[in-house]
């Protein structure tokens, strides 16, 4: 296992999407390797979209569990631009993001689960009407 020294964050040595979409695998020059699932990527997406200017901005978005990413397109040497199957496509996912995401996934995830049942919302999708 490689180190780094303290003020540089690891980088990527493997990015993967998952065949049926729902995740993106991300492993580390440190041997660190994360899923992450699509659904936590989308409603924690860093654009303005989600986090707003401020923290106040931030919107809740729900009825994403079974989201999926379309492309993982490369922006610079230090980031990806990811596409749902929603159209949203405005979140740069930085290097430093992808790791912290990895690194507390299931504080995350409680985090979320927490606000949307605190609002009332679901998870998944609203149903189709038709």
């Amino acid at each position: 296992m490689s180190t780094t020294p303290a003020d540089q964050k690891p980088w990527p040595t493997e990015l993967r999407l998952r065949k049926d979409r729902r995740a993106l695998e991300v492993t580390f020059e440190t041997g660190e390797r994360f899923v992450l699932p699509a659904e936590i990527l989308r409603v924690r997406s860093p654009s303005a979209e989600v986090q707003g200017h401020s923290p106040a901005e931030r919107k809740l978005v729900a009825g994403k569990r079974a989201v999926e990413i379309l492309e993982v397109q490369p922006t610079g040497n230090y980031a990806v631009r990811l596409v749902f199957d929603d159209m949203h496509d405005t979140g740069i996912f930085s290097w430093d993001y992808l790791l912290d995401c990895g690194r507390n996934l299931a504080t995350w995830e409680a985090d979320y689960a927490a606000e949307i049942a605190a609002a009332g919302l679901s998870r998944d999708p609203p149903a189709r009407r038709g």
